[in-house]
């Protein structure tokens, strides 16, 4: 698994992007991938990276 920090999410899309050592570009997620809590900016988690058609998405997220 990667781990990473919230960077940036849209609570009214349920969207974000995670910053990580592990990609070059951010991850995308949304929260049908994390369930519970909305996340917050700054919030350390861990996830799996699959290549999705517009680019790295997060799975399995589960905070740290």
């Amino acid at each position: 698994m990667a781990n990473g920090t919230v960077d940036f999410f849209n609570d009214t899309g349920g969207y974000g992007f995670i910053e990580t050592e592990d990609a070059d570009d951010d991850v995308f997620f949304h929260m049908e991938d994390v369930g519970g809590e909305d996340l917050t900016e700054g919030t350390e988690i861990e996830f799996d990276i699959e290549q999705a058609p517009k680019g790295p998405r997060a799975t399995n997220v589960v905070r740290a």
